[in-house]
């Protein structure tokens, strides 16, 4: 089949649009089982037959889409890999995008009580309603979000295994409910064929290469558009919507306005907390990491400190998943192979393509300070920042999302010292400039 990449969707896409199909690319999907839960199907109506393969398209081409659709609820099956390296469920990407389509168009929304907005109904907000829902007095046993999850192939995506038992909301998922009400926004205001609208927002095909694609700004442009506010608002409007329909009923038979809204607080907050207020990091098997040699020693959390580096070498921010993905497997070989380390030494790498790179990660003592790596994380940025600063907003990547989150979730104290490697060692790193900048942190020492 060919690779499971939105590349190969966006060129089903774009034959579908140019031939005389007959329905609608998210109709088609909607048919295919895009949109199979009870919420999804009061707003968007009972899904179309499955009409014959289109000619258009190749056997193998249809039989991927096919396949696609037909798991979109199950991201080891519906999910596709993005040129910045996210994993994007299909289901609530194309019902998001029908609803946007149906605005344009000027469609009357269904008529449900209490009001919901369908945007949001169809992409986010009835999975995660239902994934708290399903997790109450269950003593924080059950997963509600995540995890990640990894490709066999980054080149020729085929397979995807989650890193982790599955909540209903893993990241593909919660990356392709987002990216459903972003672009389900932007049709509503101003109509495109949808092969531009992805090859747009994804950077697909000669843009991979070319710097950060608008897909790597979701959690920014997410939350910039949906406050928790507006979040709470539509899981509770949609939890009442479900109470009333007989496959989801028996489900919240027993649960009370105050309850449904203590869910709703709880299942917004958290959702923002993960996906738009906390980086995006990628795992270490998304980037081709060699495995670690020899046994990792545990820290101890939470740490105390943070020490901020620069790479150096290479010398040129990374722009792209691809030349990040290439710069770490590129220090990993420097720090076993020449070093004689037994892995590559930061706990986290920071490209300039809006994504932190596991190194070490959170647990495992890292070989980044010398004398201090078991009292912090070490935190390098792609690229030689003597002369410059990276962009702003990699700056608070770190700064604003990576440092809080780490407080909130326990591995790091609240009252954290940060400095510069320079500070500890016989070294200019992180840079000059880069090293002025942290002065104005919090934290700084």
């Amino acid at each position: 089949l060919p690779p499971r990449h939105m590349d190969s969707v966006v060129q089903i896409v774009e034959t579908l649009e140019s031939s005389e199909a007959g329905f609608t690319v998210p109709e088609l999907a909607r048919a295919l089982g895009g949109c199979s839960t009870p919420g999804c199907r009061v707003v968007l109506g009972e899904p179309p037959a499955v009409p014959p393969a289109p000619p258009a398209l190749t056997r193998e081409q249809w039989l991927l889409f096919t396949r696609l659709l037909r798991h979109a609820a199950a991201p080891e099956g519906g999910a596709v890999l993005a040129p910045d390296g996210s994993t994007v469920t299909l289901g609530p990407l194309f019902a998001g995008i029908e609803v946007g389509l149906k605005r344009a168009t000027g469609c009357p929304a269904p008529t449900a009580e209490p009001p919901i907005d369908a945007l949001y109904a169809v992409t986010i907000a009835e999975a995660l309603g239902t994934s708290f829902l399903l997790a109450r007095g269950d003593d924080g046993q059950r997963a509600t979000l995540g995890p990640a999850g990894c490709w066999d192939d980054v080149d020729d995506p085929q397979n995807y295994t989650l890193l982790g038992p599955p909540s209903p909301i893993p990241d593909a998922v919660a990356i392709g409910a987002m990216d459903g009400v972003l672009l389900g926004a932007q049709l509503a205001r101003e109509p495109i064929p949808l092969a531009d609208l992805l090859r747009g927002y994804y950077g697909t095909g000669n843009g991979t290469e070319k710097g950060r694609p608008p897909s790597s700004y979701r959690r920014r442009d997410f939350g910039v558009l949906t406050g928790p506010g507006k979040l709470e608002e539509e899981v509770v409007a949609m939890l009442r919507v479900l109470r009333e329909l007989p496959p989801t009923q028996e489900l919240l038979e027993d649960v009370g306005a105050e309850e449904m809204v203590a869910i709703a607080h709880q299942a917004a907050r958290d959702f923002t907390e993960v996906y738009v207020e906390c980086p995006a990091i990628v795992p270490r098997c998304m980037w081709g990491a060699r495995p670690y040699r020899g046994t990792p020693k545990p820290l101890t959390l939470p740490l105390g400190s943070i020490y901020i580096h620069h790479t150096f070498s290479p010398s040129d921010p990374c722009r792209t998943f691809a030349a990040c993905a290439r710069a770490m497997r590129a220090m990993q070989r420097f720090h076993q192979d020449t070093r004689g380390w037994d892995d590559i030494g930061y706990s986290f790498v920071v490209g300039s393509d809006g994504y932190l790179y596991q190194g070490r990660g959170w647990h495992w003592v890292g070989a980044h300070t010398k004398g201090y790596n078991s009292k912090g994380y070490g935190v390098g940025y792609v690229g030689d920042f003597s002369a410059t600063l990276p962009d702003p907003d990699t700056i608070a990547l770190v700064r604003d999302e990576l440092l809080p989150c780490a407080v909130r979730a326990g591995r790091l104290h609240h009252n954290y010292t940060l400095r510069g490697h320079r500070q500890l060692g016989h070294t200019d790193c992180p840079g000059n400039s880069l090293f002025h900048e942290i002065k104005t942190w919090h934290g700084f020492k």
